[in-house]
C-alpha cells in the first residue's frame, strides 16, 4: 500500500511543488542524483570509474510533449557523450547512456523518437560506447521494444530494459535472449494495473527470478539491476550453472544506494555498473526510488522537517 501511495505521489503536482521548493531537499537529492549539468555527470562518472565501477548516465525527464524539447534532450546526450569521450571515460562502453524514449518524442510520434534515438546511438558509437533504452510506463513498452528491434541491425549493441513487475516480461525475455541482445532486467518502478502487472512484492521477486533464468541461459548479455541480496546470490549461482564468465554479464545498481555492495561486487571481479541520473527534472525519479525502498521515506521526511 505504501509503495502504491508513493508511486501515485510521483505524479502529484502539489506534492512535487512542496518537495522541490523545500530548502532541505537539495542535500537529499544530491545523494541520489549527480547534479543538474553534464559537467556534474562527468565529475561523478570520473569518481566512479576511479573506483572500478562502470556507469550508465540518464538525463532526467520523460513524457516530452514538444518536438523542440525532445531535440534539446538529444542535444544534451550528444554533448554529454562528447564530454565523456574527451575525458577518456567511454572506452569499451565503460560509461554509456540510458535514454527514455518518451523524453525524445515517443509520446508525440514513434517515428520521431526513432530518429532521435538513431542520432544518440550514432554519437555513442562515435564515442566508443553504447545506449540502453529505458523502460517506462506500460503504454511505452511495446513501441520501445519495436524501436529496439528495428535498430538492432544498425546498432547491434543497443540495449533495452524489461521490468519483472510486468506479466509480459518473461515472454519478452525469451524473445530477446535469442538475439544476443543487451538486456537490463529490473523490478519496475511504475504503478500499473493488476491486469498487466504483479502487485505483490513476492510475485515480482519470483517473476524476476524466472526472467533472470531465461536471460542467463540465452545468448545475450544480461544486465541485472537489483539491490536485493537474495537475487544477487541467485544471479551468481545461475551464472555458474550456465557456465558464464564474469565478462558475459553485469550487475547494475542505482547511484547512492548500497555503494559498499557495489564496490564489494566489483572487488570480486564482477562487472558492476552504476545508474547515474542527472538534470533538473529529478522529482519523479526520486519518489520512485523511495517507492522501491520505502524504509528511506522516514529518513527523507525527517530531513525535510529538519531546521538544520
Amino acid at each position: 500500500m505504501l509503495r502504491r501511495t508513493l508511486l501515485a505521489a510521483s505524479a502529484s503536482p502539489r506534492l512535487r511543488q512542496l518537495i522541490v521548493t523545500a530548502p532541505q531537499t537539495r542535500g537529499i537529492v544530491e545523494s541520489y542524483v549527480a547534479g543538474e549539468t553534464a559537467a556534474d555527470a562527468v565529475r561523478v562518472t570520473r569518481a566512479l570509474r576511479a573506483s572500478g565501477l562502470l556507469v550508465s548516465l540518464d538525463y532526467l525527464g520523460e513524457d516530452t510533449t514538444d518536438e523542440a524539447q525532445a531535440a534539446g534532450v538529444v542535444d544534451e546526450y550528444v554533448k554529454l557523450l562528447g564530454m565523456l569521450s574527451a575525458d577518456g571515460l567511454t572506452s569499451g562502453g565503460a560509461a554509456e547512456v540510458s535514454v527514455k524514449p518518451t523524453a525524445v518524442g515517443l509520446t508525440l510520434d514513434a517515428g520521431l523518437a526513432r530518429e532521435n534515438i538513431v542520432h544518440i546511438a550514432a554519437a555513442a558509437r562515435e564515442a566508443g560506447t553504447t545506449v540502453t533504452l529505458d523502460a517506462e510506463h506500460y503504454d511505452a513498452i511495446e513501441p520501445t521494444l519495436r524501436i529496439a528491434k528495428a535498430l538492432r541491425g544498425e546498432f547491434p549493441d543497443l540495449g533495452c530494459v524489461v521490468q519483472a513487475a510486468l506479466r509480459r516480461t518473461e515472454a519478452d525475455c525469451r524473445e530477446l535472449a535469442g538475439h544476443g541482445t543487451r538486456v537490463r532486467l529490473c523490478k519496475g518502478a511504475y504503478s500499473e494495473p493488476e491486469t498487466v502487472a504483479f502487485r505483490a512484492r513476492g510475485d515480482v521477486d519470483r517473476s524476476y527470478a524466472r526472467c533472470l533464468k531465461v536471460l542467463m541461459n540465452g545468448s545475450g548479455y544480461p544486465m541485472l539491476a537489483t539491490h536485493d541480496p537474495r537475487l544477487i546470490e541467485i544471479t551468481s549461482s545461475l551464472a555458474m550453472l550456465a557456465g558464464r564468465s564474469p565478462e558475459s554479464l553485469e550487475y547494475q545498481m542505482l547511484y547512492g544506494i548500497r555503494p559498499g555492495e557495489q564496490r564489494r561486487l566489483a572487488n570480486t571481479g564482477a562487472k558492476v555498473r552504476v545508474y547515474v541520473p542527472y538534470g533538473g527534472d529529478w522529482y519523479g525519479y526520486l519518489v520512485r526510488r523511495l517507492a522501491e525502498r520505502p524504509r528511506n521515506l522516514g529518513f527523507f521526511l525527517r530531513s525535510l522537517g529538519s531546521k538544520n
